[in-house]
């Protein structure tokens, strides 16, 4: 099978594509036709190990301190079931689904063990749509989910970007009244996904006022806890997807000291989040927000195109080129 490649970290060009073996079917398993992968912010950050402060040493210590783990990448996928294994009884052949893996979407099979996060495709979902929805919906939701009441004001800093625009999906969904921090160039698309109100971050400080919110949604790397606390209300959260030794250490003081709290959460994904993130596809709640579409063989243009900072998901359609030729 066709797979993009890799054996060093670096550029989108240390990706290349090869014929590589199609992985062995253990029992637990299925086997998936990959149609579309996702480029996320956290595919870009593994291919280039490009990872900040300790979550640096953290992120080698997982996925290579030297040279990567996993030669072939990808996080998300949409495809269809292939093969199953002997013990697998979620799953039949002919199943469209999608999810999260820990690495090689980004090949025209993927083997991934049946209980993973992995679920039926949305019903009116596009193989792209489902591919789109993993990193940025997922995080948006378990991150979200629980710490964000009916009635309550909550910003979301970099709403256009890949977890943010879901977020200020999922936040909407919650019941809160959103408002988007951004360029103003983006302020009609999250205003479309359901803010209420757009903060264009180049010309205005969303912090002035005093407090007015209840929870700030760092989901890009703009904001710090320092510039936010003065406008949290008090029992107000802070929630960033960026670890740092600082963020740790404000965890743990906020936890002991003040009323308003820092959070930090990885989103590791289980199967019931992907299962809850394609009936928020299915009732309406999310939509996917896809950018430029490229076949695998152009793996590397996505990639650049990811890094330049496309106005949507980047899309992988794994299959392109062979249901051309066909």
């Amino acid at each position: 099978m066709q797979a993009a490649f890799q054996t060093t970290f670096g550029a989108p060009e240390v990706l290349r594509i090869e014929e590589v073996a199609a992985p062995a079917l253990g029992p637990t398993q299925i086997r998936i036709a990959v149609h579309a992968s996702a480029v996320t912010r956290g595919d870009l950050r593994m291919r280039a190990s490009d990872f900040p402060g300790v979550g640096g040493v953290m992120a080698r210590l997982m996925f290579g301190w030297r040279r990567p783990k996993h030669s072939t990448g990808g996080m998300s996928f949409a495809g269809r079931v292939i093969a199953v294994g002997a013990a697998v009884e979620r799953f039949a052949v002919g199943d469209d689904v999608f999810g999260a893996a820990e690495r090689g979407a980004w090949a025209e099979d993927l083997v991934v063990d049946g209980e993973s996060p992995v679920a039926p495709m949305p019903a009116g979902a596009t193989y792209a749509e489902a591919a789109a929805l993993p990193y940025g919906a997922i995080t948006a939701w378990m991150l979200l989910r629980g710490r964000v009441q009916p009635g309550e004001t909550v910003a979301i800093v970099g709403a256009a970007g890949g977890v943010g625009r879901y977020a200020v999906q999922v936040a909407r969904h919650l019941g809160a009244t959103v408002v988007a921090v951004c360029s103003g160039a983006d302020a009609a698309r999250v205003r479309a996904l359901g803010a209420d109100r757009v903060v264009d971050y180049r010309r205005a400080d969303f912090t002035a006022g005093g407090p007015q919110y209840d929870v700030v949604f760092d989901t890009s790397d703009r904001a710090t806890f320092g510039q936010a606390k003065r406008a949290l209300k008090p029992g107000g959260r802070f929630i960033t997807i960026q670890l740092a030794m600082k963020t740790l250490a404000q965890m743990l003081w906020t936890r002991l000291v003040g009323d308003r709290r820092v959070i930090f959460a990885m989103a590791l994904p289980a199967r019931a989040d992907i299962e809850q993130v394609g009936e928020l596809f299915e009732r309406g709640a999310l939509r996917a927000v896809l950018g430029p579409r490229f076949g695998l063989d152009r793996i590397v243009e996505a990639h650049t195109c990811a890094e330049a900072g496309a106005k949507g998901d980047v899309i992988v359609e794994v299959r392109r080129a062979l249901e051309a030729a066909a």
